[in-house]
């Protein structure tokens, strides 16, 4: 495949440099200034470049080494929004996160100083020096914000959930124009919140925190319709799909039936990541959804959670029974997820990071002569 999503593609996240924690750490701590964590910064996403393109790989991210969370260090930055504490974490299985949670407090809003677009010219620069890669870059979907949101925690000048949904549209269809001004041609949205609606058990709590769940994949399908409605023939956004991932550990069970059709036939995405690496994905059946034509599903056969590396012939084998319910050309292979969706990484090491994705690149060169 000439552009995005290619035949062997990455979610995006990296595990962090031993270097690259050191320096984040010492910031944290008021030992080194906001400069030598950006020098720390660059030089480890110049070697993840390298790394990248030495490993196969025809586009690269910068391994979300500038964030420490997947979303909240976006989401934070967005005019309206604000990061604040809370009484608990996000619970995992047999694990929580940091005690953090999203509030509105104004109008919601992407401004062009931003810093993910400075991190975005950052990367592309770095690429054009270096491999000539494509540079994609990731960004959390709008439906996880809404998704993430709490009781209590809208304020500003919204009356409750529904009324934030036309300005975030609208920061959304800004954040695409800016970052597509700035050279980006392959995005991602990373979204938990179609994973969720697979689960009886996440639906409940999301029920609780005052979500009307009843044609809510028709709704997140719509939302996200008006955001790509009129983008650039050549920017590529795709979407990878998440059950959650934080120190090798998960959230949600359940096969991609429920959300199938309004996902793959009705969202106006290019591709799709979908994670398939255990049994708690379900079967391949839903691709049986994906229209006939230009739109990718990216396979997540091989875990990121683990180290250890699959069996060439069973991925292929699993390939193949894929291509069962959707066109082997519209078919390409990634890892589950990222290997570091927030900073404290999964539990393997970057050695067993960068032999799975050798492992993505010498398969699909197989599958996909």
């Amino acid at each position: 495949m000439s552009t995005p999503p290619f035949r062997a593609d990455i979610v995006g996240s990296f595990l962090r440099p031993a270097a690259l924690a050191d320096a984040r750490r010492r910031h944290a701590d008021g030992l080194i200034d906001d400069e030598a964590l950006r020098v720390a910064e660059d030089t480890t996403i110049a070697e993840l470049v390298v790394q990248e393109a030495d490993a196969g790989l025809r586009l690269a991210t910068d391994g979300e080494f500038r964030r420490s969370w997947w979303h909240f260090d976006f989401f934070g930055e967005l005019d309206g929004v604000d990061i604040v504490e809370l009484d608990h974490g996000i619970q995992f299985q047999g694990v929580q996160t940091r005690p953090r949670g999203i509030e509105i407090s104004g109008p919601i809003g992407f401004s062009p100083a931003h810093p993910f677009l400075e991190h975005f010219r950052s990367l592309k620069s770095i690429v054009e020096r270096s491999t000539g890669a494509v540079p994609k870059f990731t960004i959390p979907a709008p439906t996880v914000l809404d998704f993430r949101l709490e009781p209590g925690h809208i304020a500003g000048p919204y009356a409750g959930r529904d009324d934030i949904v036309d300005d975030l549209v609208t920061a959304y269809r800004d954040a695409l124009a800016a970052f597509y001004e700035a050279g980006a041609r392959y995005v991602q949205f990373d979204d938990t919140a179609w994973a969720y609606l697979c689960s009886d058990v996440e639906l409940e709590k999301a029920r609780a925190r005052g979500i009307e769940t009843d044609g809510i994949a028709e709704r997140y399908a719509a939302l996200l319709n008006r955001i790509l409605d009129g983008k650039p023939d050549d920017l590529t956004v795709t979407t990878h799909v998440c059950r959650g991932n934080f120190r090798s550990t998960w959230i949600s069970s359940g096969g991609y039936e429920p959300v199938a059709e309004q996902l793959l036939g009705a969202t106006a995405y290019d591709g799709y990541f979908l994670e398939y690496d255990n049994e708690r994905s379900g079967g391949f059946e839903p691709l049986r959804h994906l229209p006939a034509g230009d739109k990718t599903v990216v396979l997540g056969l091989i875990t990121t959670k683990t180290g250890d590396l699959e069996d060439p012939d069973a991925v292929k084998r699993r390939i193949d029974e894929a291509a069962g319910f959707a066109p082997l050309e519209q078919l390409a292979l990634s890892p589950q997820c990222g290997f570091a969706s927030t900073e404290e990484g999964n539990v393997l090491t970057e050695d067993e990071q960068w032999a799975k994705v050798r492992e993505v690149v010498a398969i699909a060169a197989d599958v996909w002569r």
